[in-house]
């Protein structure tokens, strides 16, 4: 595949973040996920103007505590300026205006910190679903528009599986958690399905994505804690 083609399917994305350290991360993070890769990254809210001015990216990482801008008050300064990227805040703010603002300036998505590699992967993923919706759409009357909107503003429903999914291990999956008793890791679902760990942790992802799950955190002694999962009745 010429360099030219990839360029054409990759969906570039610029990371924005204060902590050089936190946007490292999220880059590494962003480049384990097809077809993303990151073009740039920003610490401030004028380097951020600055390098979509040159890179031209099509989706915007936003943290919004910046040093120099709130991080909302830059998504006007790049619709002035004629820039039609995406913006998907990524930040711990929590407070109902900031996330009300955020709905009327348009954003794709608002992740709240901190979170890990699954939480990002599964908006991505969404996001690259929808953005390929709205590229293919062909309008011919109300109903392909209602259509379109549905896809832009609403989850895919649990049934519509990301690429390389497959329904039979969704419905192994969606059995075992709907027949727990209480809540299970991905190692136990592993275990009760037959899929691997990693396999058995990527469909509960897509279920809590899509709203079917719901994830709680077991603290242990030491380590990470441990995402489990359970159904929504």
């Amino acid at each position: 595949m010429t360099e030219a083609s990839d360029k054409a399917g990759a969906i570039d994305v610029l990371v924005v973040d204060d902590d050089f350290m936190v946007a490292r991360v999220h880059r590494a993070f962003v480049e384990r996920v097809e077809p993303f890769r990151v073009v740039g990254t920003a610490h401030t809210g004028e380097q951020a103007v600055e390098a979509v001015d040159e890179l031209r990216p099509d989706l915007v990482l936003l943290d919004l505590y910046l040093p120099d801008l709130f991080g909302l008050d830059v998504i006007p300064r790049l619709r002035a300026a004629g820039h039609d990227c995406d913006v998907m805040v990524i930040s711990a703010a929590t407070e109902a205006d900031t996330v009300r603002g955020a709905v009327r300036r348009g954003v794709v998505d608002y992740l709240l910190k901190p979170f890990d590699f699954e939480d990002l992967r599964l908006r991505l993923e969404r996001y690259a679903a929808q953005r390929g919706r709205l590229l293919t759409a062909v309008v011919r009357g109300q109903a392909d528009v209602d259509r379109v909107l549905a896809g832009a503003f609403v989850p895919a429903p649990a049934h519509i599986l990301p690429k390389g999914m497959s329904v039979e291990t969704a419905e192994l999956v969606e059995r075992a958690l709907r027949e727990a008793d209480g809540t299970l890791s991905a190692t136990e679902c592993a275990a009760l399905t037959g899929v691997s760990r990693v396999s058995a942790r990527r469909y509960l992802e897509h279920f809590h994505g899509t709203g079917s799950a719901e994830v709680s955190l077991r603290y242990g002694a030491t380590g990470r804690p441990e995402r489990r999962y359970a159904w929504r009745a």
